[in-house]
């Protein structure tokens, strides 16, 4: 089938033209956004082909019509800067790992759901990796978020361990070090991501789940013996208000651990310290000498 050239803002679309519709092949252009259209010379798109946004490595936001059936194989693989990505409200066929390696993905919007639905729809296959979730359709409804937790409780109960000696087998030159405490940091960081998440969008949360959540994060906090709570906050999300909110509502911040999380914070937040100073003072029953002289 002939491939043809569809010039659009930012850059061009290639695709091909069946009886049915167009299927995107290919996307030309520096832009950050690209609005994939429902037509190409009066034919509605109906498909994303294998590849077609493989590392566009400027691509940060697209839009997919309604009119689009079925997303292939990799489609938008190893686009390691893209965002968002909206999504029509009707049921997808996806091929295999079309949002490999894209780490900074954290929206896949369905036109008319939640906010919850754009992130934990992009945890799903981002941090979570479980494709089975990848239903537009589906997402936000009760069983969907059970089968979500479900999903999130499986990777928290997972050994830190686990695939391990699969990357010493790949070797360094291709997953980089293979220091084994390291590697269980980065495990124990995946847990901390998804729970965070879940918390911060509890739609539907049953309160075993949420206390379980809860007690992963206090257990991983600053001042124990892993800490991955406190540095996935600081490295991450420290100009996230409702991620430090969190962290202090949930146990996370405490009378002990206070004056290492403000050094540690130093002047690289300071909303962020100014936060937990008010809190400190509000919550924790923080008093000076001064005021002790006076009891």
């Amino acid at each position: 089938m002939q491939e043809r050239e569809w010039q659009m803002p930012g850059g061009s679309l290639r695709y091909t033209a069946g009886p049915r519709g167009v299927c995107v092949t290919g996307w030309n252009g520096a832009a950050g956004q690209a609005v994939i259209p429902d037509k190409i010379e009066g034919l509605p798109v109906i498909g994303i082909g294998k590849k077609a946004f493989l590392s566009q490595k400027n691509l940060r936001r697209v839009s997919l019509p309604d009119t689009v059936e079925q997303v292939e194989d990799w489609a938008f693989a190893y686009c390691d800067g893209l965002e968002a990505v909206e999504l029509p409200k009707r049921g997808l066929l996806f091929g295999r790992a079309v949002f490999l390696e894209c780490g900074k993905l954290r929206r896949l919007a369905v036109r008319g759901k939640s906010e919850t639905v754009a992130a934990l729809l992009a945890a799903a296959v981002v941090t979570s990796e479980a494709y089975y979730l990848l239903d537009p359709q589906e997402a936000g409804s009760e069983e969907w978020l059970g089968r979500w937790d479900a999903r999130m409780l499986a990777v928290l109960e997972a050994s830190d361990q686990e695939g391990y000696a699969r990357q010493i087998l790949c070797g360094e030159e291709d997953y980089g070090s293979t220091d084994l405490a390291a590697y269980m940091s980065g495990r124990r960081r995946r847990k901390v991501r998804l729970l965070f998440l879940r918390l911060l969008y509890p739609e539907g949360l049953a309160e075993r789940v949420r206390e379980t959540a809860e007690a992963y994060l206090r257990a991983h906090t600053k001042g124990c013996e892993n800490e991955e709570t406190w540095r996935v906050l600081l490295e991450e999300h420290g100009d996230d208000r409702e991620y430090y909110e969190l962290f202090a509502g949930i146990g996370c911040l405490t009378e002990a651990n206070l004056d290492d999380v403000l050094a540690d914070t130093g002047e690289a937040y300071p909303e962020m310290k100014a936060f937990f100073l008010r809190y400190q003072r509000e919550r924790i029953g923080y008093s000076d000498f001064f005021e002790e002289l006076e009891l």
